[in-house]
């Protein structure tokens, strides 16, 4: 039997090809071929997973949250650029692991997507996961050349502190991608504003706390109208879209600028030719860090296990809190958890977490080897 390996990341402790590895190496313990295809969903990892497939990675020099000065990384390869928050200016770029909910900015995704722009490619790919900011994509559109100024003409810094004093929006000077197709890729379908906004669902995370998740979204309000009066008549239409909340607001950005957004599980099986490793497959092995009921909500590993029907899919995870009732309706056949191997904290502790997935691989390895 040959088993293809296709996780995600476990966020925080290995990436994707390291899971892909470790697994694979325990399936060959077992005397079982297995080819490696690690996976992304449009969050953190999705430029490793590119490059990981092929892609050429190119580093890049931007401002992360804070302002601080960091190499990045993009992926270029055949007319496509996958450029991630994450790696540019998320929540692992801020000074000392501090979160800065109102002085956070976007300005690195931006800088990095006038880095990729570059390379001329025809679609342009950006994957929002692990933001840190709530600037309503300001910083990104800053980047490219656009001007924030308030009621007194003065140009606002692009953060999430400015929003509520932005009056106009100057773009008559920016850089605007032409003749690129833009794709927002991820698995957020917050609108920008409200109760199941950026600022509402997501500020809380970035460390906001209530009065400055009621000043943020407040301040994506005023940012939205002043986009209207400065001849941006669609900004209200896309801040109610889905997706728009997406990385504090960036996805609202990608909007303006003419982009579309995706459900980036299903577009990265695409980008990554998921479909074309399937093929002589007996058995499928995938995973992430966490998977529970949400996992069915569109995560990657319930959608990779629907686009491998009728191939059976064993999932792996480093703590799993779905009922193995669920686990059927949710496409695996078996679901292994790390947490099922060690009373340690897998998460904090990378050797242990490599050691655990060899193991399981090596057990998955001797069932697919003596499976009829």
């Amino acid at each position: 039997m040959r088993v293809l390996v296709a996780p995600d990341k476990f966020k925080g402790s290995l990436s994707a090809v390291e899971v892909a590895d470790r697994l694979a190496e325990g399936l060959a313990a077992a005397g079982v071929d297995s080819d490696r295809l690690p996976l992304a969903d449009g969050g953190d990892g999705s430029v490793d997973a590119a490059v990981a497939a092929g892609f050429a990675p190119h580093p890049v020099t931007v401002a992360g949250a804070g302002g601080t000065p960091r190499y990045g990384r993009i992926a270029v390869g055949d007319g496509t650029a996958v450029v991630e928050v994450a790696n540019t200016c998320g929540l692992t770029t801020l000074p000392n692991g501090r979160m800065l909910p109102l002085d956070a900015s976007s300005l690195g995704m931006g800088q990095a997507v006038s880095q990729a722009l570059r390379f001329r490619p025809r679609r342009l790919v950006l994957a929002l996961g692990g933001s840190a900011s709530t600037d309503g994509g300001m910083g990104l559109l800053a980047a490219l050349g656009f001007t924030f100024a308030d009621a007194q003409g003065r140009r606002l810094r692009a953060c999430g502190k400015s929003l509520g004093r932005v009056h106009t929006v100057d773009s008559s000077r920016a850089a605007r991608p032409t003749g690129v197709e833009i794709v927002v890729a991820g698995d957020v379908t917050n609108p920008l504003l409200g109760p199941d906004g950026a600022a509402a669902v997501y500020g809380p995370q970035k460390g906001a706390t209530a009065a400055e998740v009621r000043f943020l979204d407040a301040g994506l309000n005023n940012l939205v109208r002043a986009f209207a009066r400065s001849g941006y008549p669609d900004a209200t239409t896309f801040a109610a879209a889905a997706g728009a909340g997406g990385a504090g607001g960036i996805g609202f950005a990608a909007l303006l600028l003419g982009g579309r957004i995706v459900s980036g599980a299903e577009y990265f099986l695409d980008l990554l030719e998921f479909d074309r490793h399937l093929p002589g497959a007996g058995l499928v092995v995938t995973g992430e860090g966490s998977i529970d009921e949400q996992t069915a909500n569109g995560k990657l590993p319930t959608v990779l296990a629907r686009r491998s029907r009728p191939v059976p899919v064993v999932a792996v995870a480093g703590r799993s809190t779905l009922s193995p009732d669920l686990w059927g309706p949710a496409g695996f056949t078996t679901v292994y958890s790390l947490g099922d191997y060690t009373d340690r904290d897998t998460a904090g502790d990378r050797a242990l977490t490599r050691r655990l997935l060899t193991r399981i691989g090596h057990r998955i390895g001797r069932m697919a080897a003596t499976a009829p």
